[in-house]
């Protein structure tokens, strides 16, 4: 894919929506936390914790038999283990603490303290990696006159994205644990 110079604001702007759609929607606190439960629980309700391998027809029919409504029908049937009726009832895993984007080496050691600190309390640790933008054979060509020339050297933006990838990190806690947790996390605060 590639762009005419007169494109590559739009290009800039897709590469922006969705660097946005990852920050605001993908990585959402409560989005991840029913993912970190819809994975446990299907590693309750999956033969062997994974889906069957569809090497043949047979093994292909019993794969494509996992749809979401096989998924909920399970998990509304008790199965899921702990995690099947924390998504039926949203009693979600609650979000304590959330680095920034890109956080520091100050910003993950202060983080590695509130997991000490937690300690039986923190129920969940979930990452966000990624990069939006790869520079190299995946840059998107734009087109000057015969020559093409990379996004990321025309646009500042999409260069600062590429080279500063997301890395945030959020912790959950029960929702039972919630006041016990910020309690104990502005102790150490103090």
């Amino acid at each position: 894919m590639g762009v005419s110079e007169g494109g590559w604001h739009a290009a800039e702007g897709l590469i922006l929506a969705r660097y946005f759609m990852f920050t605001q929607v993908y990585f959402h606190k409560t989005r991840v936390a029913f993912g970190h439960h819809l994975q446990h629980a299907m590693a309750e309700i999956l033969p062997g914790k994974q889906f069957p391998s569809p090497k043949t027809e047979k093994d292909l029919e019993a794969y494509l038999r996992y749809d979401d409504w096989r998924i909920l029908g399970e998990i509304s049937q008790g199965k899921g283990g702990e995690h099947g009726p924390r998504i039926l009832n949203r009693k979600h895993f609650r979000e304590i603490r959330h680095t920034l984007e890109t956080p520091d080496s100050r910003e993950l050691a202060e983080f590695s303290q509130y997991k000490d600190a937690l300690g039986d309390l923190l129920a969940a640790e979930e990452h966000a990696d990624k990069s939006w933008y790869k520079i190299g054979l995946t840059d998107i060509p734009v087109i000057k006159g015969t020559k093409p020339e990379p996004l990321s050297k025309r646009s500042s933006i999409v260069n600062t994205i590429s080279k500063n990838p997301i890395r945030k990190i959020r912790l959950y806690v029960r929702q039972k644990d919630r006041d016990a947790a910020e309690k104990i996390l502005k102790k150490g605060g103090d």
